[in-house]
């Protein structure tokens, strides 16, 4: 059997992708049920955060295992295969457990150094061991991952590099300000009360706000955080969800994270929050869903530019009018068969645009908003500036009146809020976008040498206890004889008394001992190098043991792993 992950992450999708993809705690159990349910899996567990979903499999076979892994991933998170294919990675063996032991030290984060990933692997291995789905192999892998992650944390400086999610969203709305100078004297309403949103909380506490609010849809959990940020100091109340929307009109930051499968907050609630209008209404999706496929990518490629800092006015974060002018009065204007949405075909779904000078958003409410922003991004393209567009979340040409960080996926807060004056809208996708700008610390080379030396020491170990089972039974073989012969020999010898007879014994025994100790001593070291696999076969064959006692063996060790581990849970 071999390690296999199949998997996608903010490094190979669009935050869009992953935002579909991303799993329920139901549909992570069901993932792994049936995962093992499979012909070529053993073992199984899934890694789902945020920004990742990874199912690790122990299988037997490497094509049918990237197959079958990459169509319970499609299955489960309702991503068509055919979609879902070109966003996937695969690792297997070696460099499995070393993607993992990368993502526990927070090298693949989002936020290089980030310790959050850590209690997430735990909560990994924690559900595997629970559903009985994690044997000894990622038992052993996850375990060791910890321990990874932990060493990396303890004897580097990652953490000078690293920051968690919250903390970096917090800093993007505080746009360059001193987060704590930012945040003094402001209230703030954090929705939900799991862990992300407990961090938020406490990082909040930490900057100083002027009071928290907790809305959560089990009040008593929201309770219980509101306690805690009592007896640190910070004023807090807990409310209930249906209060979210009165809380809006009293606070100034918003941190959502919940496990919602739709908007916890929409561009409606948010604009009646300030006292605005609501947002045009999109365009039915039924209507989108007859663009082509090239228009719906463009759509979205687009509008992830717009949300990573570029004003809807043709100006960029910080900038003014009169920069926007400037360059304007030098560029010429756009080729109409450039644009990237195909009119004719928009025409024919019922969508129309407004003509040149003409406000869009308000002359044809009806019309995609999507749409529009990619016809509208199209035909300012010429007028921008087209380097240097600063990521990190959209900044309102005004003064923020409401800040937004949205840490769920999928998301809580409609990205159509950018577009409300007074709003700043930060969520992964912006925070993907500006930690792709963030410096490395020097200490991330030495952790990918702490890597490498784990992912070595790990293989040695798994190789050495592959053939510890053909070992053991080939000891009990050697006992058997010993125990054979010297019962013959008593038939032979029945005068022998019982000094005589244990001292014939032991000698005999002693004699297979050393015979046995260099060889089985010296084959445990071959095998636990690279491609030492085949040690235990030869083993085998050599000596004639029976396969039935090798698994036996084997079968022994997985239960006493199991006893082990339910005593860790």
């Amino acid at each position: 059997m071999s390690l296999l992950v199949v998997g996608l992450s903010h490094r190979s999708a669009p935050v869009s992708v992953l935002e579909r993809a991303s799993l329920s705690a139901d549909a992570q159990a069901k993932l792994l049920h049936d995962t093992l349910a499979a012909e070529p899996a053993a073992e199984a567990a899934v890694l789902a955060t945020c920004n990742r979903i990874e199912l690790y499999a122990d299988v037997d076979k490497f094509h049918a295992g990237v197959a079958e892994l990459s169509t319970l991933l499609a299955q489960h998170s309702g991503v068509g295969l055919e979609e879902l294919t070109p966003y996937l990675y695969v690792h297997y063996e070696d460099r499995a457990v070393h993607h993992l032991f990368s993502v526990a030290c927070g090298l693949d984060s989002m936020v290089v150094g980030e310790g959050q990933i850590l209690g997430q692997i735990k909560d990994t291995l924690a559900l595997g061991q629970e559903l009985h789905t994690a044997g000894r192999l990622l038992n052993d892998l996850f375990q060791q991952a910890l321990r990874v992650g932990k060493r990396a944390h303890s004897e580097t400086g990652i953490d000078r590099a690293g920051q968690s999610l919250v903390t970096f969203g917090l800093e993007q709305l505080a746009a360059g300000a001193s987060v704590e100078d930012w945040a003094k004297g402001k209230r703030a309403l954090v929705i939900g009360a799991g862990s992300m949103s407990s961090l938020a909380a406490a990082t909040l506490a930490r900057t100083g706000v002027d009071e928290i609010v907790v809305a959560n849809r089990t009040h008593a959990r929201a309770e219980r955080l509101v306690e805690i940020l009592g007896e640190a100091g910070t004023a807090a109340r807990a409310v209930a969800m249906a209060d979210v929307a009165r809380e809006l009109t009293r606070v100034d930051i918003a941190v959502s994270c919940t496990g919602a499968t739709g908007l916890v907050l929409t561009g409606e609630a948010v604009a009646t929050a300030l006292g605005l209008p609501p947002l045009a209404p999109a365009a039915d999706p039924a209507t989108v869903a007859r663009l082509s496929d090239a228009d719906r990518t463009a759509l979205a490629e687009v509008a992830a530019a717009e949300r990573a800092g570029l004003l809807a006015d043709g100006t960029e974060p910080g900038g003014t009018g009169n920069e926007a002018e400037a360059v304007r009065s030098e560029a010429s204007a756009p080729d109409a068969a450039g644009c990237p949405v195909d009119l004719a075909a928009l025409a024919d779904a019922g969508i129309t645009f407004a003509g040149p000078g003409v406000d869009a958003l308000n002359a044809a409410p009806a019309v995609d908003v999507n749409s529009l922003e990619l016809h509208g991004s199209w035909a300012e393209r010429a007028e921008r500036p087209q380097a240097g567009a600063r990521r990190g979340g959209r900044v309102p040409a005004g003064p923020v009146k409401l800040a937004l960080l949205d840490l769920a996926m999928p998301r809580d807060i409609d990205g159509a809020v950018h577009r409300i004056p007074g709003v700043r809208l930060v969520d992964i996708e912006s925070l993907a976008e500006a930690s792709a700008d963030a410096p490395m610390a020097a200490d991330v080379d030495q952790v990918r040498s702490i890597v490498s030396d784990e992912v070595a020491a790990f293989g040695a170990a798994q190789r050495a206890a592959h053939i510890t089972p053909t070992v053991v039974a080939l000891r009990a073989m050697a006992a058997e004889v010993v125990a054979g012969e010297v019962a013959r020999l008593e038939g032979r010898l029945p005068d022998l008394d019982d000094k005589q007879r244990s001292e014939v014994t032991q000698t005999v025994r002693r004699v297979v001992d050393k015979l046995l100790h260099a060889p089985t001593v010296r084959i445990k070291q071959l095998a636990a190098e690279p491609g030492g696999a085949g040690y235990a076969d030869a083993l085998r064959t050599l000596f004639d043991l029976d396969p039935e006692t090798v698994a036996a063996v084997s079968r022994a060790d997985l239960n006493d792993a199991d006893v082990k581990n339910r005593g860790r849970s």
